[in-house]
């Protein structure tokens, strides 16, 4: 009986590395610190009806971007240590199969665990504010959409010191993904963390197509809408036809291990060209889900900070939107070497090429946009100007990427992991660095340390050219990706020493912002008003924390930038529109809001345990699990006080508040 217990203990719980140990070690320390603190200082409810339970959009976005933040940390560790095992030739720091996992997880929880939800924030304290709106279309949807995403990702990430992580790369390639590659549970804590994640992604970008076109404040025809929400709009548009590809390409990959199934598996008729193709038509549209709102962060910053309307307001959303429509027309260009043939590498060479020409746009929309004006350079313009030549770069390499013929010289190389991660630091981080940096007073009502913040901006943009400029290089000298060592003799020792350098540069730069946001919060400074840089989009016309309900009075929108223009006219002692005149004096109404709801937190958490049970499979746990769902489905089915109105009252204090604190 002993003896069974060992046997399942050394194969549950991961063994034998002494830093799997002491992450095992720290985990169950921060357990601990955690349940201790909550107790010590009776939060459990408040956590609960506070936080856990809440539909409010606004809380939904900060612990989206508190879950990205602590994402960010673990898939840096994961870049550092990867780093440290190439920095010399013949290293034995990282043994194989570890680096394998750790190259693996970096993948997965950088792109769908940090940029995703880092985004997803973003669009839920943004979005609502920017359209005049009191809240998303599906406010319990939203809600289950979080949940759903942190329980996958929790569900992944537990592979780490449980069962053991997947080591099949980051798109989980078959035969490497399949049971003969993968004969262990890592590649199932994969496939159902990425599942259930994926989920909760499609269900916001639904969510937030549905907010934008119905919700939006009389008067703000799609044309008058800000620039970050047509961002916004491009994206979820570009998930909702991306998304359910990446869920039935998974669910085959999973029938092939779980049924034995042969979708790719060679010997029994299937294809694994199949999977990456479809892998891939997923992938390449993900790079633009989570690119396209950096491109609307950087639009309004430029324009805030120029103090002018933005350049080519009408040629920045045929872009955005032209991209979002390309992105599905590109997806081969990952594999130009795999034998498609001279038709099939050209036309993708060409699509590939044709999107950088709305990508470019943007560029020159900016510069001319900052063109002659009033400029001013706080930390988020910095970060904007910062990634514009960043991005320039990345887009040339891209398009040399495009060209079949050299794209077989520079498959698979670091030349390869310079240019993805020039683009996915350099656009998407940098862009959502700007945004938080910009819209962190509205979501805390302080603003984040100046000077801690340059010190950041700087360690990140030295750390980054010093790290990924020497991978062009050694790419182009023959270093290939997905090797853990190397020998003396291959000359690849000094520029990987300069490139571990500035990895270590940019974790510097992380501890510099983690010191920043404690500094601000420790000498908090409530900003006086709603309006800390004296914006123009609708989300600056309201107090910052902005009120649970956002607007006691729904305004009207009479033109682009409606906010700076209504000041500007203040300025001149012009009279608003009588309509604008009529809906700021209109008499207060009670506020209807949606109730809290701790059914999307359960639910999450079952299907968190189906998942478990799949891993493993436990087949009481997958219907424990499946049951729990399919329960509180019917608990929120049969629940009717799902409602509530605001008082008055209420709103009169809160709104006087606000005032005294103006």
């Amino acid at each position: 009986m002993w003896d069974k217990i060992k046997d399942f203990s050394s194969e549950f719980f991961v063994t034998g590395d002494p830093l799997i140990l002491g992450a095992q070690v720290s985990i169950a320390i921060t357990m601990v610190a955690i349940v201790f603190i909550l107790t010590y200082f009776k939060k459990w409810r408040w956590l609960w009806t506070e936080w856990l339970t809440s539909v409010d959009h606004k809380k939904i976005g900060i612990m989206y971007i508190i879950a990205a933040i602590l994402m960010l940390f673990r898939g840096g560790v994961d870049a550092l240590l990867m780093r440290m095992q190439l920095a010399a030739p013949q290293v034995e720091f990282l043994n194989a199969e570890h680096y394998n996992a750790i190259f693996t997880t970096h993948g997965v929880i950088m792109i769908l665990f940090m940029a995703m939800p880092l985004m997803f924030g973003l669009f839920n304290i943004v979005v609502p504010l920017q359209i005049g709106a009191r809240d998303v279309a599906f406010p319990f949807l939203n809600s289950l959409s979080f949940w759903m995403f942190f329980f996958g990702a929790m569900l992944f990430n537990v592979s780490f010191v449980i069962g053991g992580s997947p080591d099949a790369g980051w798109l989980a390639y078959p035969p490497l993904s399949g049971l003969s590659g993968s004969p262990g549970v890592g590649q199932d804590f994969y496939i159902w963390g990425i599942q259930i994640s994926g989920i909760g992604s499609l269900a916001t970008g639904i969510n937030f197509i549905v907010t934008i076109l119905k919700m939006r404040a009389p008067g703000m025809k799609l044309m008058k809408m800000p620039m970050f929400t047509w961002s916004v709009l491009s994206s979820c548009t570009t998930i909702i036809f991306a998304f359910p590809i990446l869920t039935v390409t998974l669910f085959l990959l999973f029938l092939d291990r779980y049924l034995g199934a042969h979708f790719f598996t060679l010997d029994g008729g299937g294809n694994p060209m199949m999977y990456i193709n479809l892998i891939w038509m997923w992938g390449h549209p993900e790079v633009y889900i989570v690119i396209l709102p950096a491109f609307g962060i950087f639009s309004e910053i430029v324009s805030a900070f120029s103090k002018k309307k933005l350049f080519g307001y009408k040629s920045m959303v045929f872009a955005l939107m032209s991209i979002s429509f390309f992105s599905f027309f590109t997806w081969a260009h990952h594999f130009f070497t795999m034998g498609s043939g001279a038709n099939v590498n050209a036309f993708f060479a060409v699509t590939t090429m044709l999107i950088a020409i709305p990508t470019g746009v943007k560029v020159f929309n900016w510069l001319f946009t900052m063109y002659r004006g009033k400029l001013s350079f706080p930390t988020p313009m910095m970060w904007t100007v910062a990634f514009i030549p960043c991005f320039v770069i990345g887009g040339m390499t891209g398009v040399l990427l495009s060209v079949a013929p050299a794209d077989f010289q520079f498959h698979n190389s670091y030349f390869l992991i310079a240019h993805f991660h020039q683009v996915l630091i350099g656009g998407v981080v940098f862009g959502y660095f700007a945004g938080l940096y910009y819209w962190w007073p509205k979501m805390f009502g302080f603003k984040l340390h100046e000077g801690l913040g340059k010190w950041a901006f700087w360690f990140w943009n030295i750390g980054f050219y010093v790290c990924f400029m020497p991978q062009y290089a050694l790419g182009l000298m023959g270093m290939t990706r997905r090797f853990n060592e190397y020998n003396f003799d291959m000359g690849w020792q000094p520029l990987n020493v300069v490139s571990t350098v500035g990895g270590f540069l940019m974790g510097i730069a992380f501890l510099f912002q983690v010191w920043q946001i404690a500094h601000s919060i420790r000498f908090y400074k409530k900003e006086k008003t709603g309006d800390t840089w004296d914006g123009r989009t609708l989300e600056w016309s309201i107090p910052s924390p902005a009120p649970m309900y956002n607007f006691a009075r729904i305004p009207v929108v009479t033109e682009q930038d409606d906010w700076w223009e209504k000041k500007q006219r203040r300025l001149r002692g012009e009279a608003d529109a009588p309509e604008v005149v009529q809906a700021e004096q209109a008499p207060l109404e009670p506020i209807h809001m949606p109730r809290n709801s701790g059914v999307p937190f359960v639910m999450s958490a079952f299907w968190f345990t189906a998942g478990f049970g799949f891993v493993w499979d436990w087949k009481w746990m997958i219907v424990l699990g499946l049951g729990g769902v399919i329960v509180s489905m019917l608990v929120r089915s049969f629940t009717y006080n799902t409602d509530y109105y605001i008082p008055v009252e209420e709103v009169e204090r809160t709104e006087a508040a606000a005032r005294g604190a103006h």
